[in-house]
């Protein structure tokens, strides 16, 4: 059901994508630090669910997108492609801009109920998937949505795994993401050359 030369290029991408820092893996590195593994775990499951509704109802939309008719996919395709090139030459731009962390210990609330609206609550998410992930459906293999909601699994799949591993080892990640800025930097170098290099690729390779 989905395209094999596509899949390679995305399990690529997403996987990048899900090693780079950023604020949902510090958010679970936090809870951790805060509370300790359980709550970690659980916070990093919540945050699973929030981006599963966010792939849910970015398929909706791609499903109208598609009922309405082909041109409109590929209008769709190619806008989000110019999202990721601009995407990719921002995390670049902002190789040596330090690190956002949360100002404070997360309240005690639920961990995984308040993981869940963490994740719900953020637009880009959204906007992340609506873009990202129509760059690797094949209409022509039909399914389309079914498709975005298989690759969506994957891609949250890929970014809970991370958010566990930072549970795992929160410790020695936390002191490695807070003090080497090196190694920050060479995360945004090398997600922003993948954000750019796939979105030219969309834009002017041979995606069929």
């Amino acid at each position: 059901m989905l395209d094999t030369h596509l899949l390679v290029l995305f399990l690529a991408a997403a996987t990048l994508l899900a090693v780079t820092p950023g604020p949902g893996i510090f958010y679970v590195l936090t809870r951790t630090l805060a509370g300790g593994k359980r709550e970690g775990m659980l916070s990093s499951f919540g945050t699973f669910g929030g981006g599963l509704i966010h792939v849910v109802a970015a398929a909706l939309g791609l499903s109208a997108v598609l009922a309405a008719s082909a041109t409109a996919f590929a209008v769709v395709k190619y806008a989000g492609a110019l999202y990721l090139v601009w995407l990719g030459f921002r995390m670049i731009r902002t190789r040596n801009v330090p690190m956002d962390e949360p100002s404070e210990t997360p309240k005690r609330n639920h961990p995984f109920r308040q993981g869940v609206m963490t994740e719900l609550l953020n637009p880009k998410t959204a906007l992340f998937f609506l873009s990202f992930l129509p760059q690797f459906v094949n209409p022509a293999l039909g399914h389309a949505v079914v498709q975005f909601l298989l690759l969506g699994l994957i891609s949250v799949t890929l970014n809970t795994t991370a958010d566990v591993l930072v549970v795992s080892f929160a410790a020695p990640i936390g002191t490695r993401l807070r003090s080497s800025a090196r190694f920050r930097r060479n995360q945004r170098v090398a997600s922003g050359i993948g954000m750019m290099g796939l979105g030219a690729f969309v834009a002017f390779g041979d995606t069929r």
